[in-house]
């Protein structure tokens, strides 16, 4: 008898663990489906306004990963020449180090974004340590240029609920991007970039590229740099104007408009 109970105890329990397991799988799949958007190609098709599909006639050049002062002022002359603005994701560790430069880029025309703090991606992050970070970038940018940012594109652009419920508390846009250079590899050339680009380049299109090598290969912001002659004479050949996300007529209710922060009212 004993030993019925005990076998009975046994299996008990193995049905639990079981179920916690399983419990515990579903859960992470339901944290982790929102990066499913992720797949570029997939999210274009099934998300356009986050893919950052905008309208017929424009075409959304945006940057990720600085400021960095060793670069990105190298960006800021060559879109100053080619008379292009642009949205920057900006990381808020990197933006403490250079506030001057952010009030650049703001004064040039440009549009700064939230990309997060640092680069950790935020599968990796809880939800109030994902809130906090976001709003922390957020604020900074703020108070560096006067100027409240509108959008947000997490690290690697991999999403989670955790960055879904704190865009929507902070007032951010998420906007990912259907056309993209692989301008982080040590391979990469402006040639490699602009093939790259080119199946996805079209009218309401958001291009990535980066403006600073923090989290990529050493020196690799050279082929995006050199591409961007190149890519604005393509916009411009097929009669579509380059700029930032917004002038990129995103769809009601994804684009808040333009808000100014407190300090600067």
């Amino acid at each position: 008898m004993a030993r019925s109970v005990e076998t009975h105890r046994f299996v008990a329990g193995r049905r639990v663990a079981g179920a916690a397991v399983t419990l515990g799988a579903t859960a992470g799949l339901v944290h982790g489906l929102p990066s499913l958007a992720t797949l570029r190609r997939l999210r274009v098709r099934l998300a356009p306004g986050l893919a950052g599909i905008g309208i017929a006639d424009h075409v959304a050049l945006t940057f990720d990963d600085g400021p960095d002062p060793a670069s990105t002022p190298l960006f800021l002359d060559v879109l100053a020449e080619l008379e292009v603005h642009a949205t920057f994701f900006v990381l808020g560790s990197l933006l403490e180090r250079s506030p001057e430069l952010a009030r650049e880029m703001v004064a040039a025309g440009h549009e700064l974004a939230v990309h997060g703090w640092d680069h950790r991606p935020m599968l990796l992050r809880g939800p109030r340590s994902t809130y906090d970070q976001l709003a922390r970038t957020r604020d900074l940018v703020a108070q560096c240029t006067g100027q409240v940012p509108r959008f947000l594109r997490p690290p690697h652009g991999v999403l989670s609920a955790g960055v879904l419920v704190a865009a929507r508390g902070l007032e951010l846009t998420p906007v990912l991007w259907s056309a993209w250079g692989r301008d982080w590899t040590a391979e990469a050339t402006p040639r490699s970039v602009l093939a790259t680009l080119a199946p996805d380049l079209r009218g309401g299109a958001t291009v990535l590229l980066h403006d600073c090598d923090c989290t990529s290969a050493p020196g690799a912001w050279h082929s995006a740099l050199g591409a961007l002659p190149e890519l604005a004479a393509r916009c411009d050949d097929a009669g579509l104007r380059l700029g930032p996300l917004a002038e990129h007529g995103l769809p009601h209710g994804l684009a808040p408009s333009p808000r100014r922060s407190p300090e600067s009212a």
